[in-house]
């Protein structure tokens, strides 16, 4: 089986920083893309930021010039360093990875982690 597991989330001031981790473990033989996702009270999830195996990465516009993600693939780890955040970046935050197991290929998501930018 494969997990991801997320970390790093809580409360911070407007303008602060926070950096979220997610680690994938299990039975896997390769990560294509990894990223985060987000989805704010009443609206729809959508897309952060995400980081394919060895290609550019892509950043909604409302995230650009002050979040940033890194993935480290000997530890299958993604992480995404925000700063400069403002109170409509609150939500809760997942991670997902496009992992090719046993015999499969599938897209993972972590367990969700909240984020909430308040004075």
């Amino acid at each position: 089986q494969v997990q991801l597991v997320e970390s790093g989330g809580g409360l911070v001031q407007p303008g602060g920083s926070l950096r979220l981790s997610c680690v994938a473990s299990g039975s896997i033989f390769s990560i294509y893309a990894m990223g985060w996702y987000r989805q704010a009270p009443g609206k729809q999830r959508e897309l952060v930021a995400t980081i394919p195996f060895g290609g550019s990465t892509i950043y909604a516009d409302s995230v650009k010039g002050r979040f940033t993600i890194s993935r480290d693939n000997a530890k299958n780890t993604v992480n995404l360093q925000m700063n400069s955040l403002k109170s409509e970046d609150t939500a809760v935050y997942y991670c997902y990875a496009d992992i090719v197991g046993i015999g499969r290929r599938d897209v993972y998501w972590g367990q969700g982690t909240q984020v909430t930018i308040s004075s």
